[in-house]
């Protein structure tokens, strides 16, 4: 008889197209069937992947939901075709290199500008690519997975996280706002942008409803940089990651202190009975996507997806077949060590 699958939660970082990258790690989870994750927080391409896991889960099983993921992310780059630079597919051996020229003149122009001015009528093809794969009211009995979609909401520049009973296409939209490329969305009396500046994922709301205790965190935003940047895109792209990685790092070193009080029985045992402590566990991407610019981030090729797909089926397999035993039993990552310390050079 086989074993049930181990129940996790997981953690899904935001960053524009490199969220194919978590697109892998959830084709491979999916596909290995050992794990079962219950509860999700997630934000900007990490929500996306989060409603299309859970919505077809919940319809289909396993299947259903590799599938979905597969259909998403072709309907992703079948629409960013139009933001392609023109003639990229005839060029040949110059389509790379014109698509990152294309890229950077983008993102350059989109810093320089509002979406008010040049998108006046909110147009955002992500809007209905959502709409055709979930069936959001559906969401709110999707009793195998619980949802935690992180906003940042503009007015008080706080988090705002989106569960279950409330996620819609706008709250997906919300999560993955960024304020350069489109309007804030309006939902009730307030506006959001993007849940990366204030929760890259949230992991708190993990902490005060019932979720599993191990927490399998998947990185799309490097931690680490050896070399210091010198031209503008360097920097451009270091402050990205640095400012796209700051809540979770906070919310980490959260975690590191609380789980040295619970070790060192430094709490009341009525303290000790509020606190978990929480098993984690972290997937980096650090190796894959390091050689990759902010800029890319934009590249919705169909080669570029899939190859962030396949590195991160990759990377999945292998922290599965290292760490599958411990789930349940200890944390594979030493939080302090690994994320607040101060790194040795490698």
């Amino acid at each position: 008889m086989a074993a049930r699958p181990k129940p996790v939660s997981l953690a899904l970082q935001g960053g524009g197209a490199h969220g194919a990258f978590t697109w892998g790690v959830l084709d491979a989870i999916l596909e290995d069937g050992r794990l079962d994750p219950q509860a999700i927080t997630a934000t900007s391409a990490g929500a996306m992947n989060a409603v299309i896991f859970a919505h077809a889960r919940h319809a289909g099983g396993p299947e259903a939901a590799r599938e979905a993921l597969a259909r998403f992310w072709e309907d992703v780059s079948r629409a960013g075709r139009a933001f392609q630079p023109p003639g990229a597919l005839l060029w040949g051996p110059f389509a790379k290199a014109m698509q990152g020229t294309w890229l950077n003149w983008l993102d350059a122009w989109s810093r320089l500008t509002s979406p008010y001015d040049v998108n006046p009528l909110n147009i955002n093809p992500l809007r209905e690519i959502l709409s055709a794969h979930v069936d959001f009211p559906g969401l709110a009995e999707c009793g195998e997975t619980k949802l935690f979609l992180t906003a940042t909401c503009v007015r008080t520049g706080r988090a705002h996280v989106f569960r279950n009973a409330d996620i819609t296409a706008d709250a997906v939209l919300a999560s993955a706002c960024l304020p350069f490329l489109f309007q804030a969305v309006e939902i009730g009396d307030d506006a959001y942008w993007d849940g990366g500046f204030t929760g890259n994922p949230s992991l708190w709301p993990l902490f005060y409803e019932p979720a599993p205790r191990d927490l399998l965190i998947v990185h799309i935003n490097p931690m680490l940089r050896d070399e210091t940047p010198k031209t503008a895109a360097e920097i451009l792209n270091r402050v990205n990651e640095i400012t796209f990685n700051t809540s979770l790092l906070a919310e980490l070193r959260a975690i590191a202190y609380a789980k040295r009080l619970i070790g060192q029985r430094l709490l009341a045992e009525s303290e000790r009975q509020r606190l978990r402590d929480v098993l984690v566990h972290s997937i980096r991407a650090d190796d894959a996507l390091s050689r990759y610019s902010a800029e890319t981030k934009h590249d919705t090729s169909r080669a570029f997806l899939h190859a962030l797909r396949d590195a991160g089926r990759e990377a999945a397999q292998g922290w599965l077949a290292k760490h599958f035993d411990a789930v349940g039993e200890r944390s594979t990552v030493d939080v302090h060590a690994e994320f607040l310390a101060e790194p040795a050079r490698r």
